[in-house]
């Protein structure tokens, strides 16, 4: 393509999930209750976490990590989304696209290698128990972290400063919510074979290395369970495992149906769709999911939520 059709980018134009002006004031009352939802139920996870001191195990402390992490993914792309919805300005600059894109895979990142640490968690915990506190120490828990989010960082950082090589064309228009990797490509005219290289090599081999250590784990959890005489024993593992496992197989389904939708469908929309259920719809179900198959964590948040002895004695005054 000649020089001359290249353009020096500004900003770039979201169209987001639908142009109809009729759905707008829908479609501002939705997201925006889901972002409040989201944030307010992953903020009570964490409160529960600190706040009961039955819960200050490894397991909760990267639960409560994971929350956090859940409240930022959300926080990098809906607030943006509200606002464009909002004030019918729809545009982002340049340095604020590749400044999103950049946040939302750290978050991504850094989502994938909690889950595959919980399930490292729960495999240690139930299959070699009476040297659980040796092996996940609180030492080891914030290595664990912090060697997460490094990678992450260092995985976005990556695919970020390629980015900054693209030369694009006059047509800054990106059919999505917020600049996603793959679109942003896209749009590029130069030569992006390194770039879509990288995705694929990079994210392919730290999301199929997540997913089989966490296959793994819990092929050797299940395995620990046969063997389990007691019946209230292995309730107890399932209701905690069962909470992880459903967040595993939703943020893992979302996932590929982005890749599929962006590799077998030509519509945009259903592009679109695909990549609001991992980073809105992900999010919100996530303190659900935990709260609501996980016993402990149910009674912690009703010792939050429950008004104290001093307050009830208060108002009965």
């Amino acid at each position: 393509m000649e020089s001359e059709n290249y353009t020096r980018v500004a900003e770039f134009l979201l169209l987001g999930l639908s142009e109809d002006p009729d759905l707008q004031p829908i479609l501002l009352g939705l997201f925006l209750s889901m972002y409040l939802v989201t944030v307010l139920g992953n903020l009570l996870i964490i409160l529960a976490v600190s706040s009961d001191s039955h819960l200050h195990t490894p397991m909760y402390f990267f639960l409560s990590n994971l929350s956090f992490t859940d409240i930022c993914f959300s926080s990098t792309t809906v607030p943006k989304m509200i606002v464009d919805i909002q004030k019918q300005h729809k545009t982002i600059s340049y340095k604020g696209c590749l400044t999103q894109m950049c946040f939302v895979l750290v978050f991504i990142g850094l989502e994938n290698f909690l889950l595959t640490v919980m399930a490292y968690d729960r495999y240690v915990a139930i299959c070699n128990p009476l040297r659980y506190t040796v092996i996940v120490s609180p030492h080891v828990c914030v290595l664990l972290i912090v060697l997460s989010l490094s990678i992450s960082i260092v995985d976005a950082l990556l695919h970020t400063l390629m980015a900054l090589w693209l030369s694009f064309c006059t047509d800054l228009t990106i059919p999505h919510f917020f600049c996603e990797l793959a679109q942003v490509i896209k749009l590029a005219c130069s030569d992006t074979f390194i770039n879509t290289i990288l995705v694929y090599m990079v994210t392919g081999i730290l999301a199929v290395v997540s997913l089989i250590g966490i296959i793994f784990s819990y092929v050797k959890i299940f395995s620990s369970i046969r063997r389990m005489p007691s019946t209230r024993a292995k309730h107890k593992v399932f209701s905690t495992c069962g909470s992880h496992l459903s967040v595993v197989a939703l943020f893992y389904g979302t996932g590929f149906g982005v890749y599929a939708s962006s590799e077998f469908s030509a519509s945009s929309s259903s592009s679109a769709v695909a990549s609001l259920m991992y980073t809105v719809v992900t999010p919100l179900m996530n303190p659900f999911l935990y709260s609501l198959r996980n016993r402990d964590v149910k009674e912690a948040l009703k010792k939050l939520i429950r008004p104290s002895p001093f307050v009830r004695l208060s108002h009965a005054l």
